[in-house]
Parts: structure tokens; sequence; C-alpha cells
């Protein structure tokens, strides 16, 4: 086909998706991506561009697009067995119990699975409720859980909240923002004043008795906020003491993605219970929930997620977790995150509309800003066009919609990272020569 016929093909692609699918289903950019294919962390449009791709599907591909050794254990159990329902037993539905039981921290051991980490916040309150006696619930203010009416009012970003009035039994404490801190406090002198907080909203805004506290432990669509290890600490204490449970929801952070297997062992936390879904299967559909034995007696009515353990999802989670594991690639994220890390620090050195990075491991936030600390979405959207046309491929996130979000796939070289790196460098300078406002900013 010449390239005015890929050209044709790709916008009539692009009507139909806006005539079919329901307007909440956005896309990014001015002018939305067709994409053709993937292969490491590269993706193809269908007019033949290039991307090097360092949001992974919503850090969802972990170790790559159409990563060979995933793909053939997939195509091999597709040829064998589809779908029968947890109904009977699937040699692959137990391997990957007794994995997860395996590498995550402390007493956790029993698992049940879903198609999405939406599925696997609601079994985890399910089985907390269950477990405690207890109703209610704590989340974090800038959290996102999922897009059920529980996990959409568990989510503390109202943007997320499609529009529904919440269920009853869920309140939000504060998280810990630091870059806009809302005790005025900074790292230094803080005092972890909203872990502290904890308490009062137990006793202010619940029942004082409570099943569980869940809490990602870097806030993915909050915009990367990457609270003190310590912060983790003192809520789970907290949350125990007043009889509850701790939820890492590992949804964003877990098998590798932080530079250590799970984000929650940064902090030296063991939750009572996890929640897992992207990565852990490389794009297939998937969710987990794990939680220790003492936790999981108690989840005894009948229950049942249709396509939750398919031997499909299995095989490829098994996989993916192989390839990690055999490749190294948590270590990987460690060492690739913090050359990451140290580019991005060094762009917000000569480009202050960064006011703020954080993360850990591969997986990197930039809060875009003007004078005073004001979010600054359009910068993000700016950068962002400007960043395609450089090749690369970012994320986007945060309540207010000025934070970059950048997750590639765990198995990224250096090189590719110093690329990155490259064309944001070149997609800041054009903005900082384009708006007189960053130029002086810039100068300060």
């Amino acid at each position: 086909m010449t390239d005015q016929t890929v050209t044709a093909a790709s916008a009539d692609f692009v009507a139909k998706q806006r005539k079919y699918l329901a307007p909440g289903v956005a896309t990014y950019y001015d002018t939305p991506i067709v994409m053709s294919h993937g292969a490491g962390c590269y993706l193809y449009a269908s007019d033949g561009t290039k991307y090097l791709d360092f949001f992974g599907g919503i850090l969802t591909v972990s170790v790559g697009h159409a990563h060979p050794r995933v793909n053939r254990a997939v195509i091999d159990q597709i040829q064998k067995l589809t779908h029968v329902s947890t109904l009977y037993v699937t040699t692959p539905m137990v391997e990957l119990a007794q994995r997860l039981a395996e590498i995550t921290p402390g007493d956790l051991a029993v698992s049940f699975f879903t198609s999405s980490g939406t599925e696997a916040n609601e079994t985890a309150i399910a089985m907390a409720r269950m477990a405690t006696g207890a109703y209610e619930v704590v989340a974090l203010r800038h959290s996102y859980s999922g897009r059920s009416a529980l996990a959409a009012t568990l989510t503390g970003q109202a943007g997320w909240r499609l529009g529904m009035h919440g269920t009853p039994g869920v309140v939000h404490a504060m998280n810990a923002y630091c870059y806009r801190c809302p005790f005025g406090k900074t790292p230094d002198r803080c005092g972890l004043e909203c872990a502290k907080d904890m308490e009062e909203t137990l006793r202010t805004s619940t029942s004082g008795r409570v099943a569980a506290v869940i809490a990602e432990p870097i806030q993915g669509v909050g915009g990367f906020i990457t609270p003190p290890d310590a912060y983790f600490q003192e809520i789970a204490e907290t949350v125990r003491k007043y009889g509850g449970l701790f939820i890492a929801d590992e949804v964003q952070t877990g098998f590798g993605r932080t530079g250590r297997a799970f984000g929650i062992e940064h902090s030296g936390v063991q939750p009572d219970l996890m929640t897992f879904a992207k990565g852990l299967a490389n794009g297939h559909p998937i969710g987990a929930t794990i939680a220790t034995p003492a936790v999981a007696a108690a989840y005894t009515k009948p229950t049942i997620s249709t396509f939750g353990g398919n031997p499909v999802s299995m095989r490829a989670a098994l996989t993916t977790l192989d390839v990690i594991a055999e490749e190294n690639l948590t270590e990987n994220a460690r060492v690739q995150g913090q050359r990451l890390r140290e580019g991005l620090e060094e762009l917000q050195r000569r480009y202050p509309m960064i006011g703020d990075v954080r993360g850990k491991g591969l997986m990197q936030g930039m809060e875009f800003v003007r004078a005073d600390k004001e979010p600054a979405p359009d910068l993000v959207a700016k950068f962002a066009e400007y960043t395609r046309q450089n090749g690369l491929l970012i994320g986007k996130g945060g309540l207010y919609g000025n934070t970059v979000r950048i997750a590639p796939a765990m198995n990224v070289s250096a090189a590719q990272v110093q690329e990155a790196l490259e064309q944001m460098a070149e997609a800041l300078a054009r903005m900082t020569a384009e708006e007189p406002e960053l130029a002086r900013l810039s100068a300060d």
C-alpha cells in the first residue's frame, strides 16, 4: 500500500473508533495512533512509524511486546485447552498459585484468580470483610483501584469515579504526596504527619473498627506518587491496631517493576493481602489476590470468576515470571531505573518546568508546573506530542493531569534509556524555545 493509502486507512479506523466505542474510551495525542504490531520495547504504527514504548500498555507489557517465549507458551496452551472454569482443576492455575505463594513476602499463600485488577481489589476487600467481621475500608486520596462500583469508590480521584455515588463503608485518608504536602511540610521536617493522620481518620471517620486499609506502594494513576517507606510501616501498624488488615495493591508495582520483587518490600511491611494484574502476564488478561491462610480461611461462600484462572493467562503468567527470574529483570529494573532517574533529574535541573521527579526502578514520574507549583497539564500535552514526534511514547496521569508517567518494559537496555532521555531533552528544549515564559522560568 502507498503512504496515502495507509494514512487514509488509519483515519478511517480512528473515525470508526469514535463512532462505535463509548466516548469515555479516550486516546492519546491530537491524531490518535493506529497500532500495527510490537517487538520488545518498540511499537509500530499502521503507517510504519517506529516508536520506543516507554509506557508499556500502562505498565502491563513487563517483558516486552510479543516476547517469543511468552508467545510460544500461549500458543501451546491454546492448542491444548483454553477454558473449563474453576470447576475443574487445571495444572497451570495450581502451578501459578504455588509460584505466587513461594515468591510473595511473609505468610501469603492462598490465591484467588480473576481477569483484572478491579476484580482482584474487589476480592481483597471481600476477603478482608469476611476475615475481620468488619465492613469499613480506608483508601488513600489520589489512589486508583479500578472501575467497578466498589473500586471506583475506593479511588481517590473524582475524575475516575465514573459518575457513581459510591458504595457505603469507604473513607479516604491522607496520602504521602510529598511534593504537595497537605500539611505544608517538607520531607526533611515532616514527621510523617500524613501517616499520623491515619489514626485521626479511623477515630473520626469510621466506627473505630475497620476491615482494611488498601494502598498502592506507588500510586499509578495518581501520578506515580511515591510515599516514604516509613509511611507504610506506620499506617499498617495503625490499621492493625484498630482490628483491620493491610492490603498492598501491587497491580502496577508488582513483579520487579520498582527494582524489588514487590513495591511494598521497600518498606519492609508484610501485607495481609496483595493484589496483582497488569504485568503479571505480559498483557494477557489476569487478576490475582493472595492472602495469608488465616485470612483466606474465612472466604468460604460459593464464588466464581468465569475467566479467572483460565489456562491461557496462567501459562502466560508462569512464563512471564520465568523470564523475569531467569533474565534477572528485577535487577535490570533497578539498574536501568537508576540510570533513567539520574537522567530525569538532570533534565529537571535544566528545565524547572519539571517541578518534581519521583518513583522507583522503572516506574518514574515527572510533574510539570509553572510558577508557584501551578499544575501545567498543557505542558504535559505538548511534551507528549513532541516526544511522539521524536519517536517516543510516554504516559500521563495525576489528579491534575500534569504528570508524565515513564515505565518501559523491564528488559529495556541502557542504550534505549539513553535514547529516550535524548528524545525528552529535545522536546523540552523545543518547548522552552517556543514559550518565552518557560525560557524566563528556566533562567530563574
